[in-house]
């Protein structure tokens, strides 16, 4: 979308015709189209910046060690890994080759989500006391018109010692509380079920005790009746509270201690929505999930060049091992708790 990244080579899928048909829809040469993983990084060699990985889950570890360790780039789609002693490992095996990896979490690009940022480093919330942070959604418990149940894909109906759902939602809440605050986890207690069409955990809900005393509370489902994607954030402040709607995304609601209530957007007086590379089109007109990962994929950008050009690559937008390892020992707390129905440290 900002002309800084070209699709130019790629192995879209194992099976050798969708796999064409996928290079043909992106633009990519025949030749430069290959059959798996291991062909692409041997004949490619250091040709690319850096290798996207948008595979399912399960698949993440091995195909980032087969990157790293062939001296390429790796930007992964969350979550990194399906343990924390997956991600150790591939926090090592970066760290041994001097090599690059980083993880989408594209919630944060969204420009108001980054306001808020802004608005808690400047302490116009005052002292953060606790949080709310929701990410329900239907899928698992809504059928077609014709009374239909879903068809999820089948890696997502497996569970493993780690819930998938965890995986795939659970992640997101603890990367925007720490986008936001910088806050870390100490200990959950938790409590999941399922409750819909699938032998899978879908719905949990826990309480949280984080650095700096602060306290939350987060739930997350597949099987919320009415929820699309009902991603939430309200944030709890000594001077003022803020909440962000996924659905809504282009307001932020503010509440402060004298009774006033404000909504902020990129038309009003705020600092970071406003600049230049988040405005594509004027206020007025909404911008939404696409573009939130275009803003991303401008921060990845900056951070690979920055890499290339013999720095670290580190950047306040952009996420590598560290994080995924924090919020993956946070989610094995959870599973912990459910089942001990106790009280679990993070560690």
């Amino acid at each position: 979308m900002d002309n800084l990244w070209s699709l130019k080579a790629g192995a879209f899928s194992t099976h050798a015709e969708a796999n064409k048909k996928a290079g043909e829809t992106y633009g990519v040469a025949e030749d430069r189209t290959y059959g798996s993983l291991g062909e692409m990084l041997e004949k490619e060699g250091d040709a690319l910046d850096a290798v996207v990985i948008l595979t399912p889950t399960p698949l993440h570890h091995e195909m980032i060690l087969q990157c790293l360790n062939a001296g390429m780039r790796v930007i992964c789609e969350k979550a990194m890994a399906l343990t924390s002693g997956e991600a150790e490992e591939l926090r090592q095996a970066c760290e041994a080759s001097q090599g690059y990896l980083a993880v989408i979490y594209n919630y944060s690009g969204y420009p108001m989500v980054r306001e808020l940022r802004r608005m808690i480093d400047q302490g116009e919330l005052g002292e953060i006391l606790h949080f709310q942070a929701e990410m329900p959604q239907e899928g698992y418990l809504r059928t077609d018109a014709d009374g239909n149940k879903p068809c999820p894909q089948q890696w997502r109906l497996k569970d493993g010692p780690m819930p998938i759902l965890h995986l795939d939602l659970a992640v997101h809440l603890h990367e925007l509380i720490h986008y936001l605050t910088g806050f870390t986890p100490l200990e959950v207690v938790a409590d999941q079920a399922s409750r819909g069409w699938f032998d899978v955990v879908d719905n949990v809900n826990c309480l949280c005790r984080y650095t700096e005393k602060v306290q939350g509370q987060m739930w997350f489902s597949k099987c919320a009746l009415g929820h699309r994607n009902g991603l939430r954030l309200r944030l709890y402040g000594s001077k003022a509270s803020a909440e962000w709607f996924q659905a809504n995304p282009e307001e932020l609601e503010v509440a402060y201690a004298d009774g006033r209530r404000v909504k902020l957007d990129r038309a009003s007086s705020v600092s970071v929505a406003s600049e230049q590379r988040y405005t594509r089109f004027k206020a007025g007109h909404p911008a939404g999930f696409i573009e939130a990962f275009a803003n991303l994929y401008r921060d990845l950008a900056d951070s690979v060049h920055d890499h290339k050009q013999g720095g670290s690559g580190a950047s306040r937008e952009v996420f590598g091992a560290d994080l995924s390892i924090e919020g993956l020992k946070f989610l094995e707390a959870l599973v912990r708790s459910s089942k001990s129905s106790n009280w679990e440290k993070v560690q």
